[in-house]
């Protein structure tokens, strides 16, 4: 009963310039839908920041939670189609993107990677964080599990 499971996904992004064009964050919607297939919602600022122009309750990202046959889907589209699309892609390292709780968060710089996006109607590049969220407290149980679905990783000298 101690197998580690993936429990959810979480894909968010946010734009810095989101704050002055709401269009953008529009935008970002539409293409996190067509990558995910799940319409994400948007995430509202928690405080005010004047030298951000930011007020409280404004929208300032986007984040989709992916959970059961969604998730498998997009972890297989993600490691098998998406990651070898990375232009100068090196591997994941497995000591730095575990936190303390036994999750695996990754970035991605770009949104081009995913073949749902056309390549002619790109405003502008965004990034989108990965949180892999699961059952387990110890990162090495994970790593194995990450291993096993073929995740890329940095070969570890011995």
């Amino acid at each position: 009963m101690q197998v580690p499971v993936i429990e959810k996904l979480v894909i968010n992004a946010c734009y810095s310039q989101a704050v002055t064009d709401s269009k953008k964050l529009n935008k970002i919607k539409d293409e996190l839908s067509l990558i995910s297939g799940q319409a994400p919602v948007f995430t509202l600022a928690r405080r005010s920041l004047a030298s951000f122009h930011l007020r409280e309750g404004m929208p300032i990202g986007v984040k989709v939670t992916l959970r059961k046959d969604n998730m498998y889907d997009f972890l297989d589209k993600l490691i098998n189609i998406a990651m070898p699309r990375i232009k100068d892609f090196n591997a994941y390292n497995s000591d730095s993107n575990f936190d303390h709780h036994g999750n695996f968060n990754f970035g991605i710089t770009d949104q081009t990677i995913f073949p749902e996006i056309n390549y002619d109607a790109i405003d502008f590049l965004w990034g989108m964080n990965i949180t892999i969220v699961t059952n387990s407290r110890v990162s090495s149980h994970v790593h194995a599990l990450l291993k096993e679905f073929n995740f890329p990783f940095l070969k570890v000298a011995q």
